[in-house]
């Protein structure tokens, strides 16, 4: 019987029946939600990515797009009309054919603030890209199913880069059945999601895990491995440990300064990413006195910037002057950094009526991400600085989720956030951060010189070409810089690490959007 066994399990092996694996990715928290357009951080669309696809997809480790489930795409009437064809033969993981109707549906669902599929979800991500929802700033006029594989979409002013757009991994496409059958709960832990993607979901497991298994029926490349498992690990420190144990495969987003330790280590592999990420410092002015931009442009010139980014990036980051990275075009390259000047602080202090300084609070997030790898020390760092002019600041955190929803209501007077892009354009940090809604409701700012960089970056998406564009964006970033609305602090390489068995991984420029599918674990 024994030998029976064991000639058994050669053959198996031989024929590939044993050949079932794992793929286990750490990641600095669990997805708060698989709703890709209800999400606003990074860890919840890398999961969502691997089960849902958007119509645009972009070549794996580059900002390159090509056909997702849109096989082709055509601008007509001055790029005011998108016309996508679509994916023939695909479809979702409960059955329900991918066509135009389903297209319809998720943009209808996200777009229609009025639409009775949309459940509690705000789909706020859905505001940043697109301007609003629909009567309300929202580009996309309407959405219209040309025949069973083409949809057509109507927008209200010229946009040449709509495509990327679409692309932006929030705009994962969800099937209808599923998302009908319960849109309350969709997306939720109870319910996961339903996509075309490469994997399918299994299990969640709150605290824990979320387990995905291999779709296939897919239509694309199919993933070489069994299993995918995502671990929430919330400190560098233990994410590389883990990784170290065996425990985990690739562990993402570690502290710049363990490179050394990595490239010590035969059994582990370093990776760094080139970032086109921005972490900054951002004021909300309905929290007096950072209203006045005397106060705002002290805090610019109390703390020691460089020294930061020397201090917490180990040589992979370096100083921010702009919200736009070097590596994108749209960058103006003539914005000054600021300067660390502590006595002109205290003399803007003084002028705004502080001349001993004032109490407030900066908020930090809770998990390590590409642009800030430690936001605690980097904020006590801060408030440091700042204590140093009289300006007493509180540290404050909580839950990632929760922080994420609450940034933008006005409770944090100070707080630390950054961005990684979705889509590779100037208009993905610039429209975000300062478009007509965000310059509102993220920073509180209602003056006349903002409701002008708000309609610039409006008048910058509908320009005919890419001269103007440059321009718009030039001015917007200066005007930020002279109002000192927010403090670009730093762009940083993120340092991953994998196990020398792993291959195939290849880190995102944009953020979430890696194909796991393409990893093989020896």
């Amino acid at each position: 019987m024994k030998r029976w066994i064991v000639g058994l399990l050669a053959l198996s092996l031989a024929f590939g029946w044993a050949s079932a694996q794992t793929l286990i990715y750490g990641q600095s928290d669990l997805p708060k939600t698989l709703d890709s357009s209800d999400a606003q951080d990074g860890n919840s669309l890398r999961v969502a990515y691997q089960i849902t696809e958007t119509l645009v997809a972009f070549k794996p480790g580059t900002v390159d797009p090509i056909p997702g489930l849109a096989v082709s795409w055509e601008a007509s009437n001055a790029a005011k009309e998108w016309t996508f064809k679509l994916r023939k033969g695909v479809k979702f993981h409960d059955g329900t054919p991918f066509n135009a109707e389903a297209v319809k549906f998720n943009i209808d669902r996200w777009n229609d603030p009025n639409n009775k599929y949309r459940g509690n979800k705000q789909f706020v991500p859905f505001t940043w890209v697109f301007g609003g929802f629909k009567g309300d700033g929202s580009i996309i006029d309407r959405v219209e199913v040309v025949d069973e594989y083409t949809v057509k979409f109507y927008l209200t002013d010229s946009v040449g880069f709509f495509p990327n757009m679409l692309g932006a991994s929030y705009f994962g496409l969800d099937s209808p059945k599923a998302v009908m059958a319960n849109p309350e709960k969709y997306g939720t832990p109870e319910v996961g999601a339903v996509g075309t993607g490469p994997f399918k979901f299994e299990q969640w497991v709150i605290g824990d895990k979320v387990v995905l298994k291999r779709n296939d029926a897919y239509w694309g490349e199919k993933a070489k491995v069994d299993t995918l498992v995502f671990r929430g690990i919330p400190e560098p420190a233990s994410r590389l440990a883990e990784l170290k144990a065996g425990a985990i495969h690739i562990a993402n987003n570690l502290s710049p300064e363990d490179k050394v330790t990595i490239d010590a280590d035969p059994n582990l592999e370093a990776v760094v990413q080139k970032g086109l990420n921005i972490g900054y410092l951002a004021f909300h002015q309905k929290n007096k006195p950072l209203d006045d931009i005397r106060v705002r442009k002290a805090i610019a010139a109390a703390v020691d910037w460089d020294a930061i980014v020397d201090a917490f990036y180990a040589g992979l980051g370096e100083r921010a002057t702009e919200f736009v990275p070097p590596a994108m075009w749209g960058r103006d390259g003539k914005v000054p950094a600021y300067s660390y000047n502590p006595e002109l602080a205290k003399k803007l202090l003084a002028e705004a009526g502080y001349p001993s300084g004032f109490e407030t609070e900066i908020w930090y997030m809770p998990v390590s991400r590409p642009y800030f790898p430690a936001p605690q020390p980097i904020a006590e760092t801060i408030a440091t600085y700042l204590a140093d002019v009289g300006i007493k600041a509180t540290l404050k955190t909580e839950d990632w989720g929760t922080y994420l929803s609450d940034y933008d209501q006005g409770k944090f007077p100070m707080y630390m956030l950054g961005w990684s892009p979705d889509y590779p354009d100037p208009d993905n940090y610039l429209f975000t951060f300062f478009g007509p809604t965000s310059i509102k409701t993220n920073l509180g700012c209602e003056s006349a010189a903002c409701e002008e960089i708000g309609q610039l970056l409006v008048q910058a998406r509908t320009a005919p070409d890419m001269k103007t564009r440059r321009e718009l964006y030039a001015k917007v970033q200066r005007m930020v810089h002279e109002l000192t609305l927010s403090i670009p602090v730093a762009h940083n390489n993120p340092l991953h690490a994998v196990q020398k068995g792993v291959a195939g991984w290849v880190p995102s420029p944009l953020g979430s959007s890696e194909n796991l599918n393409l990893v093989t674990v020896k």
